[in-house]
């Protein structure tokens, strides 16, 4: 039976006699078909599975962002305990953030581009709710979604500076049949912005073609998902990259695993997609 804990008090008595180890799926609620294959990876390799609900108002940059953020905590609990989830950790703000609370965890160089340059302080928010998530858990795994790719880089630097035991385990992307990334923002779109958003995928496949036809350039391929992008109205590009698999930093040429990315605005929403190209 899933146990919904709302305190640190109550999640740490809980963990106590748990089984180990113990899996951990951190999600800001609004649980789709992406978070259950998160889920259903956990329970498959841990006895014993924890998923956190937390709207983190640390890493949006704007108010509004926050408060716009679509929540069903029925909805999302109903979802876990479908999956077999254990624990749902589902706390007020201020068992997250204790009062007087005066601690930020800022990664480095990999946090700055990309996502970091387009939303400034986000990727403080994530380390720091992570970082503590992973404290309060004590998790054996850790388990992200390969969408979002920089993020997940980030945590996985975060746990290794700070000797923290956590192993993050990226999952692959779970996408709608025509290719489009599920997310919890994709709820936002409208149907005339629905039908188009499918482009993030198309222009990152036509890279990948090129690359796959032995195209080595990062400007080639920045202007082949630019090309695509921009031939649909509805999409605004705010960025496309071309950057190496490890550092993030944007490539000339590519002599090795690379990451392309891009962020797109249709309207007021704004989607992220990605794709690994190795050798």
């Amino acid at each position: 039976m899933t146990q919904v804990l709302r305190s640190r008090a109550e999640l740490r008595a809980a963990l106590a006699s748990v089984p180990r180890p113990v899996g951990l799926v951190p999600t800001m609620g609004w649980l789709h078909d992406g978070h259950r294959s998160l889920i259903r990876r956990a329970r498959a390799d841990n006895p014993t599975v924890v998923t956190t609900i937390f709207v983190n108002p640390r890493q949006f940059s704007q108010a509004q962002d926050f408060t716009k953020y679509p929540r069903n905590e029925v909805r999302d609990v109903a979802i876990c305990a479908d999956e077999g989830v254990d624990i749902v950790w589902a706390p007020p703000a201020d068992e997250v953030y204790v009062p007087g609370f005066d601690t930020l965890v800022s990664v480095g160089a990999i946090a700055l581009p990309l996502e970091g340059a387009a939303r400034p302080g986000h990727f403080d928010g994530v380390a720091t709710v992570v970082a503590i998530l992973f404290g309060l858990v004590g998790a054996e795994h850790a388990y992200f979604g390969q969408k979002d790719a920089q993020q997940v880089m980030v945590i996985r630097r975060m746990a290794r500076d700070l000797a923290l035991p956590t192993e993050v385990i990226t999952c692959p992307i779970v996408r709608e049949p025509d290719g489009l990334a599920l997310s919890s923002r994709n709820v936002h779109l409208s149907l005339a912005e629905r039908a188009a958003a499918p482009v993030l995928r198309q222009a990152l496949l036509a890279a990948c073609r090129k690359w796959g036809a032995g195209e080595r350039s990062g400007d080639a391929l920045r202007a082949t998902m630019r090309a695509a992008l921009t031939a649909v109205p509805l999409a605004q590009p705010e960025y496309v990259s071309v950057a190496d698999g490890l550092t993030l930093r944007e490539l000339d040429r590519i002599d090795g695993p690379a990451l392309l990315s891009v962020a797109v605005r249709f309207g007021s929403t704004r989607l992220i997609d990605n794709e690994l190209l190795e050798a």
